[in-house]
């Protein structure tokens, strides 16, 4: 499963409403988290800006203990990205969210866990009619 920024900064930040969904959602499928680089540095820096640097290192250190497996952006991902963020460019669709419909698109994922249902649910993969969208 691909995972997006909102569901681990949730996870990470116990008063955010959506924390146990998002929790329980992310222990049940630990061993195949994937995330787009783009996504690691966001969630990192929104957990820094509102949980504090210790919950950012904490962040970080999950992520080098292998909690969530880093996708590497191929050249082909990155102009999938940028085709993404120009045909999205009225909504608009950013590169972090783009990042990670490239990602599912290259790996044939069709879940992606994620608060966002306004952008994922509009964006028509290439290799599905449209993204399961989880919690």
């Amino acid at each position: 499963m691909i995972v997006d920024t909102g569901v681990l900064v949730a996870a990470a930040d116990l008063a955010d409403p959506d924390h146990r969904a998002c929790a329980d959602l992310l222990d049940e499928n630990l061993d195949g988290l994937r995330a787009s680089p783009l996504v690691i540095a966001e969630t990192g820096y929104l957990i820094g800006r509102q949980l504090g640097s210790r919950s950012e290192a904490q962040f970080f250190d999950a992520v080098a203990d292998g909690e969530i497996h880093v996708e590497t952006l191929t050249a082909d991902d990155w102009r999938r990205t940028a085709e993404l963020v120009g045909a999205y460019a009225d909504m608009p669709l950013g590169g972090t969210d783009a990042s990670v419909v490239a990602i599912a698109e290259r790996l044939g994922e069709t879940s992606i866990a994620t608060l966002d249902h306004r952008h994922f649910g509009v964006v028509r993969p290439s290799h599905v009619g449209a993204f399961r969208l989880l919690p």
